[in-house]
C-alpha cells in the first residue's frame, strides 16, 4: 500500500530527505564567467544580529532591485535566472555565498580574461550595503582549451600578473589555475580549463574551487584570536608559577603560612581561573569552527583528484605549506588553554586541601579548648560540692525545726533546738549519699 497519508510520516522525514538535495552544483557549460561573494554577517557592527535574517534581508534587497520575488524567510538555498546572470545563493551557519554566472558573449583577448565579469551587472547601491561583510570575493573563468599543461603554464603567468601560480590537472579532464592572491580589484582569480568535462562535472569542479577559497578564509579566522591569546596565556602562566612557588615556599614560618595567607593565594588563583575561563569562552567556538573549515578544505582538495603539472605546486601542496601551520597554531593555543586550565584546577585543589587541613587543625584546637573548659568546670563543681551539702543540710534542718516547733505548740513535749542539732549530722550524711547516687546515675 503506498504511503498516501501525510500523517503517516514523521514531521522531519521530508525535510531531512530534501536536505541532501538542497545545494546541488550549478550546471555550467564553458565558456562561463563566475563572480563569487562570501558575506560574513558577524563583524563588530552586526555581532549580535541573526546571521540568517541578515543574509535574507540582503538577498531580498537584491531581488527587489531586479523585480524578482525573494525566497521565504526559512530558505537556505535560492536559484534564479535574472537574465543578465544566473544567481545561486546558499546560507550557511556563519556566512552566505552568492555565485553569479554569465556566459561569455565574446572571446576575451589575451591577458583580459577577467575584464568582463558578472560583477558589472550588480547594482552599486547593493554592493555598498555589504561594507565590512565581504569575507571572500573571487572571479572564475571557465573556458575550453586544448593547450598542454606546459603551454597553459606560460599563459597563466601572464593572466596572474607574474605571481607564483598554483595549478593541477583535476577531474581527469580539466586544468585548474590560481595564485590564491587578492588582486588590485579586490578579487582572487581562478581559471578552469575544460578538456572534456561531462554532465555536471564543470559545475562541481568550480564549486569545489570556490569552497576551497571560502573555507580557507573562514578557517583562518581563528588565527588572529590565537595570536592575541598567546600574550594573555603567557601572563596567566607566569602568575600561576609565582603563586605555586609561594605555596611551596618552605622558608616561611608555619604561622605565616596560615589560613589568612592561604585564603589570599586562593583568591588570586580563583581570579586566574576566571580570566582563563573568559579567554576560553571567547576563543573556543572560533577554534572549533576553524578546525571544521580546515577539514572541509582537505575534503574538497581530495575531491579534485589532482595530478601534478611539472614545475607547478598543486593546491594540496600550497595548503599544506601555507594553511596547515596556521591551523596548527590554533590547535596548539586551544590545547594550551586546556592544559593551563587543568594546571590551575590542580593548584586550586591542592590549595583548598591545605586550607582544609588548616581549618581542621583550628577546629581540633577549638574542641580541645572546649574539653579543657569542661574539665575545669567539673573540677570547680566538685570543689564546691561540700558547700552544696552544707547548704542543703542547712535548709533541710531549718524545715525540720519548723516542724518541731509546730509539734511543741501542739502540746508535744519536745526540745526543738536539741533535736535539730542531733539530726544535722544524719541529714548531712543523707544529702552526701544522695548526691553521690545522683552523680553515679548521670555518669552511667
Amino acid at each position: 500500500m503506498p504511503i498516501v497519508y501525510p500523517t503517516l510520516n514523521h514531521p522531519l522525514r521530508v525535510p531531512l530527505a530534501a536536505e541532501i538535495h538542497s545545494r546541488p552544483p550549478m550546471t555550467l557549460d564553458a565558456p562561463e564567467r563566475i563572480t563569487h561573494l562570501a558575506i560574513y554577517g558577524r563583524n563588530d557592527i552586526h555581532a549580535t544580529s541573526d546571521n540568517a535574517a541578515l543574509q535574507l534581508q540582503l538577498l531580498a534587497a537584491l531581488c527587489t532591485h531586479f523585480g524578482v520575488t525573494a525566497p521565504a524567510s526559512e530558505a537556505k538555498y535560492f536559484f534564479h535566472d535574472f537574465g543578465r546572470f544566473r544567481l545561486k545563493w546558499e546560507c550557511h551557519t556563519e556566512f552566505a555565498s552568492y555565485t553569479f554566472v554569465a556566459g561569455n558573449k565574446s572571446v576575451p583577448v589575451s591577458g583580459a580574461l577577467f575584464k568582463q565579469m558578472p560583477l558589472s551587472d550588480l547594482p552599486e547601491e547593493w554592493l555598498l550595503s555589504l561594507r565590512g561583510m565581504v569575507m571572500g570575493a573571487s572571479h572564475v573563468v571557465l573556458e575550453r582549451s586544448t593547450a598542454t599543461p606546459e603551454e597553459a603554464a606560460v599563459q597563466m603567468r601572464e593572466q596572474f600578473e607574474g605571481n607564483a601560480i598554483v595549478g593541477c590537472e583535476a577531474s581527469q579532464a580539466a586544468q585548474v589555475w590560481t595564485d590564491f592572491l587578492i588582486h588590485a580589484d579586490g578579487f582572487s582569480r581562478f581559471v578552469v580549463r575544460d578538456h572534456g568535462l561531462h554532465g555536471q562535472q564543470a559545475g562541481r569542479l568550480v564549486q569545489r574551487m570556490l569552497e576551497i577559497e571560502t573555507y580557507r578564509t573562514m578557517a583562518l579566522l581563528g588565527l588572529p584570536p590565537a595570536q592575541r591569546a598567546n600574550p594573555a596565556l603567557n601572563a596567566i602562566e607566569g602568575e600561576l608559577a609565582t603563586l605555586t612557588a609561594a605555596m611551596v615556599d618552605v622558608d616561611k614560618p608555619e604561622r605565616q603560612r596560615s589560613a589568612d595567607g592561604d585564603q589570599t593565594l586562593l583568591q588570586k588563583i580563583t581570579a586566574l581561573a576566571a580570566r582563563l575561563e573568559r579567554l576560553t569562552l571567547d576563543n573556543s567556538y572560533r577554534f572549533s569552527a576553524s578546525q571544521a573549515y580546515f577539514r572541509l578544505v582537505h575534503a574538497r582538495i581530495e575531491e579534485l583528484r589532482e595530478r601534478r603539472i611539472e614545475g607547478i605546486p598543486t593546491v594540496a601542496e600550497f595548503m599544506d605549506r601555507r594553511l596547515t601551520p596556521a591551523m596548527n597554531t590554533c590547535a596548539a593555543v586551544a590545547r594550551r588553554q586546556e592544559v593551563l586550565a587543568e594546571r590551575i584546577a590542580n593548584t586550586n585543589s591542592l590549595l583548598r586541601t591545605r586550607v582544609g587541613i588548616v581549618q581542621e587543625r583550628q577546629n581540633s584546637k577549638i574542641l580541645e579548648s572546649m574539653n579543657n573548659r569542661a574539665a575545669q568546670q567539673l573540677l570547680l563543681q566538685q570543689s564546691v560540692e561540700g558547700l552544696s551539702v552544707a547548704a542543703i543540710t542547712y535548709y533541710v534542718a531549718g524545715l525540720l525545726s519548723y516542724v518541731g516547733k509546730g509539734a511543741k505548740a501542739a502540746g508535744i513535749h519536745l526540745d526543738v533546738e536539741l533535736t535539730t542539732g542531733l539530726m544535722i549530722p544524719g541529714i548531712a550524711l543523707l544529702v552526701w549519699l544522695g548526691l553521690k547516687r545522683l552523680h553515679k546515675s548521670v555518669k552511667h
